[in-house]
């Protein structure tokens, strides 16, 4: 008679492949979780001003972060963007498209111009140092030969407008690489910056090319509260303007093609 043991009694192929499938689904059900700490609860598109969570099941406990700086942050914190919005729906139905209140809102945090409530305090390096600065902090970045060298010249909006001035770049000290244009405007002489994913520099004639806003609109780009750091929260909101002006710059832009 054989002897009893377990696998005369189980198919262990089976037995694996049940066990995998609860890992699965736990994995799954953790890694959900996880990916709702921030942005919830949402705000029911039908009923403005009214908050629900968007899940029950998976809608995770708050857990405090220690951050590399010493601070912490807690997420979820469950607290909603009360911030009001400049616009209404164009119809009823839920998830609609907004339309902005003014004719031209590349201020009002809507549409491809939205930012968020970032901290507003600089994103740091390793070394805890600010990680996005001018080159005249950062001395020992320089441009490559092979590439033109922006500061100035001359930046031209989508209108064919001078807006202003290219005086220094900003460097991101942990990526080595250029981030923002750093712009004198045309009639405000204001310092402001132009991210480079928005920015064309063209060797011939020597001007950097704006498409997503008119040359006048750079007077009234978001600034920065010092001189030579960018918070996080100003990111959002220098990045958020350009984006607005994508659609709303000109009128005919929010207009349908067809």
């Amino acid at each position: 008679m054989e002897p009893q043991s377990f696998a005369n009694h189980y198919d262990l192929a089976i037995v694996s492949l049940y066990v995998f499938w609860v890992f699965f689904a736990g994995l799954i059900y953790y890694l959900q979780r996880e990916a709702q700490r921030e942005g919830y609860p949402v705000e029911e598109a039908t009923q403005p001003g009214k908050f629900r969570l968007k899940s029950l099941m998976f809608y995770p406990p708050a857990k405090t972060f220690l951050l590399p700086d010493g601070s912490t942050k807690i997420a979820p914190d469950g607290i909603p963007d009360a911030r009001p919005v400049p616009g209404k729906a164009i119809s009823r139905v839920p998830g609609a498209p907004l339309e902005p209140n003014n004719a031209v809102p590349l201020n009002d945090c809507i549409g491809p111009g939205s930012w968020a409530e970032r901290a507003d305090k600089p994103d740091l390096t390793t070394q805890m140092t600010p990680r996005i600065v001018p080159m005249r902090v950062a001395t020992s970045y320089t441009t490559a030969s092979r590439d033109p060298d922006p500061r100035g010249m001359p930046v031209v909006g989508c209108d064919g407008a001078i807006g202003g001035t290219v005086v220094d770049i900003w460097v991101d000290r942990s990526e080595a690489l250029a981030r923002y244009l750093e712009v004198e405007t045309a009639k405000g002489k204001r310092r402001i910056l132009l991210p480079m994913t928005f920015s064309v520099v063209k060797t011939w004639p020597g001007r950097v090319v704006v498409d997503a806003i008119t040359g006048a609109q750079f007077e009234n780009v978001p600034g920065t509260a010092k001189a030579d750091v960018v918070t996080l929260l100003e990111e959002d909101k220098i990045c958020a303007y350009y984006g607005s002006g994508t659609l709303y710059a000109t009128p005919d832009r929010a207009e349908p093609l067809i």
